[in-house]
């Protein structure tokens, strides 16, 4: 399949200037259609035989599919319903002491937030670390992440677009026997990547952004090194390894993050969104958004508010009325949004077009 077939495939992009899809990506037909198949097949055929082994089945499918583009084992992945799901199950799954500091950048999206607020209430400390201009200042950090309980970061800003070095925080913090959690949400579908070679304990992240999978098909990897740190508070029987036994014994592996009985269709989908970006190749993905972004920077001119040089295909720009803009654009034609810094940002992936790109500029 290549960029142009994609944008065919989706509907979304027939009568709109799609660029929001670090908000929401929109997914193409045959993703959709995978979705609907999957709960068919599992409503209408599987009770001929088993549906929680029909289930296992598509869901070990999703799991194989993740490791392999994570660059992880299949056991190292739970099948989590989005990216804040994941970080909640994190932050539900320590053994917290009072007294205990948590590290955040303010980068982070709410779901990387709201989790750590909560346990200030029961004597957490939380530690926000300043970002100018979305980076990560390191002498800051380090002295911020000294005797630290657990890092919460992202792999990129969703405010500006930025890409952080992720596996150079990760060493820092795990100098000071700091846990790292990532929130990657951002990274997956736009960029190759090895959750192996940032050394996170756990990253989490969900399909239905630039993966092209529907909502609720979120994942969680946990590194088997790190994986006795955590004990779920959050439990079901998927988790454990004998639910009706007289031990609570959970499973050895990523699993244990699992609760009961979820959708299985929102994973088929994403198995088909993985596919499809495998097909057209992450190489071929990323230089061509690479080549947008910088068409769409270039006609941005002192707007900017994200890096000239290429980091992703998030681009942040001013506008007079951020959320005026937004609702003339979409008047227009063209789906983009504000994000709360005061900015607009635009999302170009690989089935968006030059003439998308000049369709955004001609609004400014």
């Amino acid at each position: 399949m290549t960029p142009e077939e994609l944008r065919a495939d989706i509907p979304a992009c027939d009568d709109c200037v799609y660029l929001n899809t670090g908000a929401s990506g929109p997914s193409p037909r045959h993703v959709v259609e995978a979705t609907v198949e999957a709960q068919r097949s599992h409503e209408f055929d599987a009770c001929r035989s088993d549906h929680y082994e029909a289930a296992a089945e598509t869901k070990d499918a999703a799991r194989e599919h993740i490791g392999a583009y994570l660059g992880c084992r299949p056991a190292d992945v739970a099948l989590v319903a989005s990216t804040g799901d994941g970080i909640s199950r994190i932050a539900n799954a320590v053994e917290w002491s009072a007294g205990d500091r948590v590290v955040r950048t303010d980068l982070e999206h709410p779901s990387g937030v709201l989790p750590w607020r909560r346990l200030e209430a029961e004597g957490i400390e939380v530690v926000t670390v300043p970002c100018p201009d979305g980076r990560l200042p390191m002498d800051a950090y380090r002295e911020a992440v000294a005797d630290a309980r657990l890092v919460c970061l992202s792999s990129e800003s969703w405010l500006h677009g930025t890409r952080l070095n992720v596996s150079e925080a990760v060493d820092i913090a795990h100098e000071e026997g700091a846990l790292v959690v990532v929130d990657a949400v951002q990274t997956v579908g736009q960029h190759p990547i090895d959750v192996t070679e940032w050394g996170a304990d756990a990253v989490c992240a969900s399909g239905h952004k630039w993966l092209l999978g529907p909502w609720g098909a979120g994942f969680l990897y946990v590194d088997s090194d790190s994986i006795a740190e955590f004990r779920p508070r959050h439990i079901g029987y998927s988790g454990t390894v004998d639910s009706t036994g007289p031990d609570l014994e959970y499973k050895p592996e990523a699993a244990r993050f699992e609760v009961s009985t979820s959708s299985v269709a929102p994973y088929a989908g994403l198995v088909a969104g993985l596919d499809t970006l495998s097909e057209i190749g992450f190489s071929t993905v990323e230089s061509r958004i690479e080549r947008l972004t910088d068409r769409l920077k270039g006609g941005l001119g002192d707007r900017l508010v994200s890096p000239q040089a290429y980091e992703s295909g998030l681009v942040a720009f001013e506008a007079d009325d951020a959320e005026g803009f937004v609702a003339r654009a979409s008047e227009a034609g063209v789906a983009v949004r504000d994000v709360p810094s005061g900015d607009v940002r635009a999302s170009v992936h690989a089935f968006n077009t030059a003439a998308d790109v000049d369709a955004l500029l001609e609004l400014l």
